[in-house]
């Protein structure tokens, strides 16, 4: 189904369209600072509250499932009664759960609040990548889902700027307080969006409900089904290589290597700049040459270039190395959303991206804890090998799909 409603030739943005783009940005950038405050805020909370490794480990799994959870219920919920509200219910629950945890001092309180920061964070992004895709033309959906992925990273660099500011002088639990700033954009976005022309004809014309929708476009024929799990397969190595890669980078190469990674600022911001440029290169790629050249040369570059970090040999290297790297990994991120969103239809948009993305998540994100065993057994090859081998996958997986040859576009 295509935009009706979405700009045909001209590259002139509408007004709403330009509050779609800053709304999901915006949103994106302040869940992933909301999500990113517990990784800056985790060794003070162990020691504060005396936690093992192994409670404080469960807090980050229990925010994957939040957002299993939270993708599934809120894509259902978007896709039928409306994005613009929905987006605003998640935006509400991911900052409320993540500002009541100045007041958490005990693990308990704690699982309860991430999981429901989970919920919110999981069911931010398939809406908000339904807006997108119902607001832009077919050949601006990557560009724009990537623009609005380019938003989490500046929210990574927001999470740290503030951590450093406020943790050493306030503590860990003023820190989360921060995280009800969000809830200003709902204002925002209720003031200044209203549902788009294409999903307001879709439920004119809507003969059965959301669930039944979803099994019939997603899972009732073997070759529906096939797509489906071929994408999930696709976004867990998305994921896997994404937390994969920099949560166990530095310490590889600290480890691995006898470097000093002292500007870890430094290093976060490199990174984010490559990531962020891969996203825009990729997403031009695909609006201009369609998906399967642009998944194929970034996963392919990908397998190849984990391979390059055993090249670094001094802190200039690795921080070059980290963005190239991460231009290539994370680059991709953003072409996950436009693509499923031009597969699957309007009635069911929001929640097939939550679907499809958010087990992506709650797989992947084992991925540190595989690299963590692999580092303590074995050499950086064979860790290095082990990511390759996930993009060769993904690669092998997409270029099975039969739905991308059909995507190939062309500009008018």
């Amino acid at each position: 189904m295509e935009n009706t409603n979405a700009l045909t030739h001209s590259h002139a943005f509408t007004k709403n369209q330009k509050w779609v783009i800053a709304s999901t940005s915006s949103g994106f950038a302040l869940e992933n600072m909301d999500v990113l405050f517990l990784s800056f805020a985790m060794s003070s909370m162990i020691g504060q509250l005396h936690l093992s490794g192994g409670a404080a480990g469960l807090i980050g799994s229990i925010t994957n499932l939040g957002m299993l959870f939270g993708g599934i219920m809120f894509g259902l919920i978007g896709d039928r009664f409306g994005r613009v509200k929905t987006f605003t219910y998640t935006i509400f629950i991911f900052a409320f759960a993540t500002a009541m945890m100045a007041f958490a001092n005990n693990i308990t309180l704690i699982y309860i609040l991430r999981f429901l920061a989970g919920i919110g964070a999981g069911g931010e992004y398939g809406v908000g990548i339904a807006m997108i895709a119902e607001s832009f033309h077919k050949n601006q959906i990557g560009k724009m889902t990537s623009v609005a992925a380019i938003g989490g990273q500046i929210g990574a660099i927001l999470a740290a700027i503030t951590a450093a500011i406020v943790i050493p002088h306030l503590g860990w639990h003023a820190l989360f307080l921060v995280g009800i700033v969000p809830v200003v954009l709902t204002y925002f976005v209720r003031r200044h969006l209203s549902e788009t022309a294409e999903f307001v004809q879709a439920k004119k014309q809507e003969k059965e409900s959301t669930s039944k929708a979803v099994f019939k476009y997603m899972f009732s024929s073997p070759k529906l089904a096939y797509q489906s799990f071929a994408l999930m397969i696709m976004t867990t190595v998305q994921i896997a290589g994404y937390f994969g890669l920099m949560n166990w980078l530095p310490i590889i190469v600290q480890k691995q290597l006898g470097l000093s990674v002292s500007g870890s600022s430094l290093w976060m911001i490199s990174t984010i700049i490559g990531m962020s440029l891969g996203m825009i290169t990729f997403g031009s790629i695909l609006d201009f040459f369609g998906p399967r050249r642009a998944f194929g040369i970034f996963l392919i570059a990908s397998a190849a270039m984990v391979f390059t970090i055993t090249l670094a040999h001094n802190t200039i290297s690795l921080l070059i190395i980290g963005a190239i790297v991460g231009f290539f990994s994370n680059g991709m991120f953003g072409g996950y959303g436009a693509v499923i969103s031009r597969l699957y239809p309007t009635e069911i948009r929001s929640t097939a991206n939550n679907i499809i993305v958010n087990i992506g998540r709650a797989i992947g994100g084992f991925s540190s804890v595989v690299i963590g065993i692999l580092m303590d057994n074995y050499s950086l090859t064979v860790v290095m090998g082990f990511l390759s081998i996930l993009y060769i996958i993904s690669f092998m997986t997409m270029i099975t799909l039969p739905g991308l040859k059909k995507m190939t576009l062309k500009r008018a």
